[in-house]
């Protein structure tokens, strides 16, 4: 059997993935990533909203602080990663606008406006009738918006594609296998057997592989909680030179209590999502789901029938049972958790590759990742079983 060893052996090659090797592989450390389709994942589908005002949920405010961090680092995290890799990020810095249609919406979001207030955030309230002269597409039926000038957009694809070819340039070993199960020895994480039969040792382990993370073959039961997929389904379409300029920035709402977005690219796509479905591990895209998402987005851009629909996809968002990421040090001697980043893995993608590298390269992780522990779920009995 071949056996081969490493300082980090990461197991998923999505984009965060990809984001902690990269990082990890800059600190000076050997690294490999298993994966049998490595740059691929949920990022694929994901539209790329940089949005954590915008995202903001009652009760969420660590996960707040935790996307404004990486918010405020993506500038500097596309440009370095587009030299590294000579590849576009398509990180556009364009603002984010939250839209409301009815008087129940505007209600609603203005009580979000003044939670923004009570915690210091930038975010502007406009009448309907601002809103319109901002975005001329938008229906007349506009009530009312929060404009929100640093939540951004960028090309999760395009950030993939990057992040695999900066990982390739940094020396990582990108083994494109499906990890059969995690080796463990005396209570500690000791690395993976690929498919094929090749043994990967190595110091540290980190489990980055999204929603089948906690079903990883070997890993010891009551380590990592289930985290657990939730399906989104997104349309993109095209904007025609002759329609053009369509949205200027980044749009989302609540549309009969469902909730849609629209992120403009500068090349003419237009993405439309997303689905939350809780149906495992399903990815099938379905006439309901993409009608819904049509219906929706008619409503508030009566326009956008006009354009042609070019793709339809479905993919898996990884959350735990918080909707909060698991970063850093789990129950299990050497296995470190990049997991769980539910709807928030494109934004989070910088922040996660800096935190959990301090800590493979200096054993501590920073006090930024200290809410997001994956031994916060932990059983007592678990942690006692491992010792």
């Amino acid at each position: 059997m071949l056996r081969t060893h490493t300082d980090v052996l990461v197991v998923g090659g999505g984009i965060i993935g990809l984001a902690v090797a990269w990082r990890t592989a800059q600190r000076g450390l050997g690294v490999a990533v298993l994966d049998p389709d490595p740059g691929h994942g949920a990022a694929q589908v994901a539209a790329g909203m940089l949005a954590p005002v915008t995202e903001l949920q009652y009760g969420e405010e660590p996960l707040l602080r935790l996307g404004m961090a990486s918010n405020a680092r993506y500038a500097d995290f596309a440009a370095e990663l587009e030299q590294a890799s000579g590849l576009p990020t398509g990180y556009r810095a364009c603002g984010t606008l939250a839209v409301a249609l009815d008087a129940d919406d505007r209600a609603e979001l203005q009580d979000l406006y003044a939670f923004h207030q009570r915690l210091g955030l930038t975010s502007r309230w406009l009448t309907g009738r601002e809103t319109r002269r901002l975005e001329p597409m938008l229906a007349p039926s506009v009530r009312g918006a929060l404009l929100v000038e640093d939540d951004h957009q960028v090309d999760g694809r395009r950030v993939g594609a990057a992040l695999l070819e900066a990982c390739r340039r940094a020396g990582v070993d990108l083994v494109a296998a499906r990890a059969e199960r995690l080796t463990v020895e005396h209570g500690r994480a000791t690395g993976a057997v690929a498919e094929g039969g090749r043994e990967l040792a190595a110091d540290q382990v980190v489990v980055a592989a999204g929603s089948r993370s906690h079903l990883l073959p070997g890993l010891p039961e009551g380590v990592l909680p289930p985290v657990r997929p939730v399906k989104g389904q997104v349309l993109r379409l095209r904007i025609p030179p002759v329609y053009a300029p369509f949205l200027s920035r980044n749009v989302r709402a609540v549309v009969r209590g469902c909730h849609i977005y629209l992120v403009p690219r500068e090349d003419g796509e237009l993405v439309v999502g997303a689905t939350m479905e809780e149906l495992g591990h399903d990815t099938t895209v379905t006439a309901g789901g993409v009608y819904e998402l049509l219906r929706d987005a008619h409503e508030l851009i009566p326009g956008i029938t006009e354009l042609p629909l070019v793709e339809t996809s479905a993919g898996l968002r990884p959350g735990s049972p918080d909707n909060a990421p698991l970063l850093g040090p789990t129950a299990l001697d050497g296995l470190v958790a990049a997991t769980g980043h539910f709807r928030n893995g494109v934004l989070l993608a910088p922040v996660t590759g800096d935190l959990v590298a301090e800590y493979l390269a200096a054993g501590r992780l920073p006090e930024l990742g200290v809410p997001f522990l994956p031994t916060r779920f932990t059983r007592t009995a678990a942690q006692e079983a491992l010792r």
